[in-house]
């Protein structure tokens, strides 16, 4: 090889250098500087979302969510400080992103349920609800799907959308509830010895709170029955052991006091058509 070709390959590869050279390290030192700084935010995302008292699995998806972001914007920087064109390329991205939203409808309209629930914490896991139709203790939330388990012990996957999408009852939310209950009596009975023996049955309960106290009163005049309504307060935890007993307990007294519990009946009347 002559001095001439030698110098000839020289000058390329100087221009290689010159022209390339610098965009190389500049798009290497982008993604350097992208990768900590992606690292950085996730980190800041994580402590703020943590100070904030934010569930963990929503933390730890945000992060992940703000580290990929960042570290895609670094990449697309990086190729365009190398000298690549990347308005197609972002304009690819978008409309890959937008088909996959719209394939993906149904399970963002549960993440985004989840983030909601995450966020205003109507219920937690220990808490027993009502949502979606299903009633049960709450075992697991994410960011798609709440898992309950039920009182029979079956284990139900709701989706969030369907949690959100309705009236959420949190039982065990306050640490009291109200024993609802219907006892009655026949018209020939008397009233003030009923409602006497219906108030000795809660106040003589051992799970049935003084404060508020339990409350005796009539509330219906029916076709065939004078019917009382008796509502104990108790803890969340005692409602239905105390709600089990009462019942039990009504009818017992009921049959020693001598009042009587109606039940309906039907009264058939027979005619004779004489002959002829």
């Amino acid at each position: 090889m002559d001095s001439q070709s030698v110098q000839g390959a020289y000058q390329v590869a100087e221009d290689l250098i010159v022209n390339y050279g610098l965009k190389v390290l500049g798009a290497i030192a982008i993604l350097i500087v992208g990768r900590i700084a992606a690292g950085l935010i996730a980190k800041g995302v994580r402590k703020a979302m943590a100070k904030g008292n934010v569930d963990s699995a929503l933390t730890g998806f945000v992060a992940k969510l703000a580290y990929f972001g960042v570290w895609i914007f670094a990449l697309i920087a990086a190729l365009e400080a190398f000298g690549v064109k990347t308005t197609s390329f972002v304009a690819v991205l978008g409309a890959a992103g937008l088909a996959v939203g719209l394939a993906l409808q149904g399970s963002l309209s549960n993440f985004a349920a989840g983030v909601m629930i995450l966020i205003f914490r109507p219920f937690k896991v220990g808490d027993v609800i009502n949502a979606a139709g299903v009633t049960g203790k709450v075992v697991e939330i994410s960011v798609f799907t709440t898992i309950l388990h039920t009182p029979d012990n079956q284990k139900m996957i709701v989706p969030n959308s369907g949690i959100m999408g309705g009236n959420i009852t949190n039982i065990t939310a306050m640490d009291t509830r109200r024993v609802d209950l219907v006892a009655g009596i026949g018209y020939g009975d008397d009233i003030d010895k009923a409602k006497q023996v219906f108030m000795d049955l809660c106040t003589q309960h051992p799970k049935v709170l003084d404060d508020p106290a339990p409350v005796v009163k009539v509330v219906e005049l029916a076709d065939s029955s004078v019917n009382f309504v008796v509502r104990p307060w108790v803890k969340t935890e005692d409602y239905w052991d105390v709600f089990f007993d009462l019942n039990e307990q009504i009818k017992k007294a009921c049959d020693q006091h001598g009042l009587n519990i109606p039940f309906p009946q039907t009264d058939v009347h027979l005619f004779q058509e004489s002959a002829g």
